[in-house]
């Protein structure tokens, strides 16, 4: 998986920064045409927005998750919106801009997201893929980012997520340490996952643990959604979480180990889905302490938007950090 291009919108400079970061992206996953340069106009538009009007703003860019293309993530503090609609009328502003970035943005995106709440912030999802490579009914609306520590380009995080005959399996990775050894056994881990990700999950950790023995090692998480079922399984400090509109459902630690070392004979929980239960895995670089007390506003964010926002709030400037979040089956027509 390709690593999150954060971009701090301090300055004006950065809307070129997001404009660039947004066009390699789509060059790399091989949008055709005009596409890089309509991503490039996406990233613009949502620097320049922060720019004029957030507090503490970044943008998150990356390709998407389950098919090919770009997703812009804009992420602030304040003051946010009092009427989101309105905002997203061509000709509105409250600024001296000509009041078209909003709009432009939701006409350009395939798939466009956004909530604000007076005093939080808002948080923006713009995604652009191939014209008729739509998502795929039955996939699961994914939300994920993955950013390196400070000073760091590589990443010792990562995380997959694969749908086999109707179950959502995820992985989240924890590379002992930061930097390129760390990155390194994260990316091993994911490879040996998309294998055979169908496999219960104490194989898949099981498979794991011998593929990172010459490794720095790593601290999993694997979950499996089915229809009725949730399967959890974890070694190592990386965290899942169950949510549902009224905050924190349930809290699962894994068992102490090292995938690759002193692995533990993986156990694995098994639990009823329930109706609107968001599963959410995430790395130590995000402080554990969000779910003592979490907003209404942020546990009732879609899955882009929630991963965005908890990286954004919650993470450990000093160490890589992952959010993966699995939201509702996209509906089939």
């Amino acid at each position: 998986m390709s690593v999150t291009t954060h971009i701090r919108v301090d300055h004006y400079s950065a809307v070129q920064l997001a404009a660039s970061a947004a066009r390699r992206t789509a060059v790399e996953q091989g949008l055709s045409g005009a596409l890089p340069d309509r991503a490039a106009v996406l990233a613009s538009e949502l620097a320049s927005n922060a720019a004029r009007h957030a507090v503490s703003g970044s943008l998150y860019v990356q390709p998407l998750a389950l098919r090919k293309g770009v997703e812009v993530l804009a992420v602030d503090r304040g003051p946010g919106m009092a009427d989101p609609e309105q905002c997203l009328t061509d000709g509105f502003s409250t600024g001296s801009s000509l009041g078209s970035g909003l709009g432009a943005v939701r006409r350009i995106a395939d798939e466009f997201t956004l909530r604000s709440g007076r005093g939080t912030g808002t948080l923006v999802c713009a995604r652009l893929g191939e014209p008729g490579d739509a998502p795929a009914a039955g996939d699961p609306v994914v939300g994920a980012v993955r950013v390196p520590a400070d000073g760091e380009s590589s990443c010792g995080d990562s995380w997959g997520v694969a749908v086999t005959d109707g179950a959502h399996t995820a992985l989240v990775v924890d590379g002992l340490g930061h930097g390129t050894a760390a990155a390194e056994a994260a990316d091993l881990a994911v490879r040996t996952f998309h294998r055979d990700p169908a496999r219960p999950l104490p194989e898949l950790l099981s498979s794991m643990n011998r593929a990172l023995r010459r490794s720095r090692g790593a601290a999993v998480a694997l979950l499996r959604r089915t229809e009725d079922t949730m399967e959890l399984s974890s070694v190592g400090n990386v965290r899942i979480v169950l949510l549902g509109h009224d905050g924190v459902r349930y809290r699962f630690g894994g068992q102490p180990g090292v995938v690759g070392w002193n692995m533990p004979e993986p156990r694995v929980q098994r639990m009823p889905a329930g109706p609107g239960v968001v599963p959410l895995l995430h790395s130590d670089g995000v402080d554990d302490r969000w779910t003592h007390s979490p907003s209404a506003f942020l546990t009732a964010l879609p899955a882009p938007l929630l991963a965005a926002g908890l990286v954004h709030q919650h993470r450990r400037s000093r160490d890589d950090a992952t959010v993966l979040t699995l939201g509702p089956v996209r509906s089939r027509p």
